[in-house]
């Protein structure tokens, strides 16, 4: 398992949450996500055999959000 924490902007409320949560949850090889509104951070744990980083900020980038 890799463990990786993602900078995203654009995240504001808890709608924000959901949105990235449900998205990179839903990838096959991701283990847990968590937002962290504060910080602006994703914590992302996955396996890099079922997926791939570029993958999950794609998922993020997609719900409108900017990962750094």
């Amino acid at each position: 398992m890799e463990k990786v924490t993602l900078n995203v902007t654009g995240m504001s409320c808890g709608h924000c949450v959901k949105a990235v949560e449900g998205s990179v949850g839903e990838l096959e090889g991701v283990n847990s996500v968590k937002v962290n509104l504060e910080a602006g951070t994703v914590d992302v744990e996955y396996n890099n055999q079922a997926v791939t980083l570029d993958k999950i900020k794609e998922a993020i980038d997609d719900q409108g959000y900017d990962v750094a």
